[in-house]
């Protein structure tokens, strides 16, 4: 099987004041206008934005001015409001427990970012960046980590891109029951499950515009949030059989590396990009491709770029 190659980069931006976010998001900035609806383009629907930033999401509207300063776009602050997003929808399988969060995000290498981000918006972040501030999964300097994957149901609604969700939680909450307790009252566009772990507790999420918040069962996820899931969903994503394999597996990297959890299906846009594992309770996380690996920590972290090889290990 041929070897696709992916660039990530790694950017320490402290509070995106000094120009070091803003040199990185402009360059983003024509593939990121791309994602915006019509409706975000007009000024009724930039206020429809604001508004519901300001109203779930306070304490990051200095950091959204900010940054929005910095961007220096038309339609910037409303575009980093992330409201007003696309839906977007992706693979990913992902496991929490003993202190440890394990995901492999499965989507087009191409429309990845790929940016490992070590932040101080209101407090120490590193995560997977996405979105210009949004997040894929990352942990704070209190112990918790989050990571999402798309709860496989095609449906939409107003509300937030997950990406901004995450950022939020890890702003913001110290513990798995804050974050979850925060999440019961934001307004999310697409159904996502969202894994969160600390020291003492793992637990996944179900949440979705048409859904109240729903615990699963334990706290591993794919792409399906109720069963039964349709014959041909479950040939091309693999969910059921992805869920019993973590299960089965739990947080071992390995596993992770290998089918039917490290996925190949690059060309549908459902190719693993890279295997994420967490421990933030030592603030510690290690990215893993079949033949590399990149640990960052807030004691440690390395900036850089690098170029790795998805698909099997050669």
């Amino acid at each position: 099987m041929s070897r696709l190659r992916k660039t990530f980069r790694a950017l320490e931006i402290g509070d995106g004041g000094d120009g070091r976010w803003a040199a990185h998001a402009q360059a983003l900035w024509p593939r990121a206008e791309e994602w915006m609806t019509d409706e975000s383009r007009t000024a009724e629907g930039a206020d429809r934005a604001r508004a519901l930033f300001e109203t779930h999401m306070p304490e990051l509207v200095p950091v959204l001015e900010r940054l929005a300063r910095q961007l220096d776009r038309p339609g910037g602050e409303t575009f980093l409001t992330l409201a007003t997003l696309r839906p977007f929808f992706s693979g990913c399988t992902q496991t929490g427990g003993d202190g440890t969060l394990l995901r492999n995000y499965d989507f087009a290498p191409d429309e990845c970012e790929g940016t490992i981000v070590s932040s101080h918006f209101l407090r120490p972040v590193i995560g997977m960046q996405d979105a210009a501030w949004g997040l894929l999964d990352g942990m704070n300097d209190a112990g918790l980590a989050v990571s999402l994957t798309f709860g496989g149901r095609f449906v939409h609604g107003p509300g937030f891109t997950v990406l901004i969700v995450l950022r939020y939680l890890l702003e913001t909450c110290d513990t798995v029951d804050e974050a979850v307790g925060r999440l019961r009252s934001l307004p999310i566009a697409i159904p996502q499950n969202v894994t969160l772990v600390d020291s003492e507790k793992s637990v996944t999420v179900f949440v979705g515009p048409d859904i109240p918040l729903t615990e699963a069962p334990d706290a591993c996820a794919a792409n399906h949030q109720h069963l039964p899931v349709p014959d041909d969903q479950e040939r091309f994503t693999r969910t059921q059989e992805r869920l019993s394999t973590v299960r089965a597996t739990g947080t071992d990297v390995a596993a992770m590396l290998k089918p039917p959890l490290y996925q190949y299906a690059y060309d549908e846009g459902l190719g693993t990009v890279y295997t994420a594992h967490y421990r933030p309770a030592e603030g510690r996380v290690t990215y893993h491709w079949p033949d590399e690996t990149w640990e960052q920590s807030f004691t440690g972290f390395t900036t850089g770029s690098r170029a790795v090889a998805l698909g099997q290990a050669g």
